[in-house]
């Protein structure tokens, strides 16, 4: 199912417009689930950390033992390439993708003489800036390293990220505030989460059990550059109840306020504001 529209797909060494059918039935990927993807923006002609997102791609496919064809830089121009044919104002989500075709003699492990390659464009407007959600909790965890392949964006991992959504969804809830296996605070079902106290961002230490995002870093280091302290820390739900503000980052939407954590009410406050501010004054300033 398509998320967005006027679809343009990169496959077999050319870009097609549409929905483009990239896999077949027989291989790994499709019935065993060795695919992985990554998702950057492009903005009103801006693509911020694309560079990254490509780079991180190639690092989930090493990951997931399926062997990277593409280089970073050679991802990047594809992409501008497609990106060509849209409107300079468009929004668009940019999703590489890799696939396993074959596997060995016992068909679990993936073979590395064949990659699937694909890239797919999308056009999704970007939430407006009044745009919030509310956060419950849920009996669903994160996974370990040792249970998952949770060092890389890779599709298996995600029907646990929507049991997640959809236990809190029934109870009115726009998304989870997710435990670790330790049963601190890692994430949110779909993003990484920031809290702030008396002024301080605090987010939760990258400990395994999450990726740390591409986008994530880039709001630490900003926040930093503009004098405010940010810490990385253990935090617990006990922390988020007693926050002043919480807020999701994540590429879809970059900031997303949130208003709730179950009881507990937030406001949308200055630092959440400033935090989507400094980042597109970033993004702007790269171009």
């Amino acid at each position: 199912m398509a998320t967005g529209t006027n679809i343009r797909t990169y496959f077999n060494g050319t870009w097609h417009d549409g929905d483009v059918p990239i896999m077949q039935a027989a291989d790994h990927g499709s019935w065993l689930g060795t695919t992985v993807f990554d998702g950057a923006r492009a903005v009103n002609g801006l693509t911020p950390d694309l560079d990254k997102h490509c780079a991180r791609v190639n690092a989930s496919a090493k990951a997931l033992m399926i062997t990277p064809t593409v280089k970073t830089d050679d991802m990047i121009a594809m992409v501008h390439e497609g990106l060509a044919a849209y409107p300079k104002d468009a929004a668009i989500y940019i999703r590489p993708m890799y696939w396993a075709i074959h596997g060995d003699p016992s068909a679990i492990v993936p073979g590395p003489d064949e990659t699937g390659f694909a890239i797919c464009l999308e056009e999704i407007p970007l939430a407006p800036p009044e745009a919030t959600t509310t956060l419950g909790l849920t009996r669903f965890r994160r996974p370990v390293i040792e249970d998952a392949v949770v060092n890389a964006k890779a599709g298996c991992l995600y029907p646990n990220n929507a049991r997640m959504l959809a236990e809190v969804r029934q109870r009115g809830f726009g998304n989870a505030l997710v435990a670790d296996a330790m049963g601190n605070v890692a994430e949110t079902a779909t993003a990484n989460i920031f809290m702030v106290k008396d002024g301080v961002v605090f987010t939760p230490i990258a400990n395994g059990t999450f990726l740390a995002g591409i986008t994530r870093a880039r709001h630490m280091e900003n926040l930093r550059n503009d004098g405010t302290e940010v810490r990385e820390a253990v935090l617990t739900f006990a922390d988020f109840h007693d926050a002043d503000e919480v807020f999701m980052s994540g590429n879809m939407s970059k900031v997303t306020p949130i208003t709730a954590f179950e009881d507990t009410q937030y406001q949308v406050g200055p630092v959440t504001r400033r935090v989507r501010e400094m980042y597109w004054d970033w993004a702007a300033s790269t171009a």
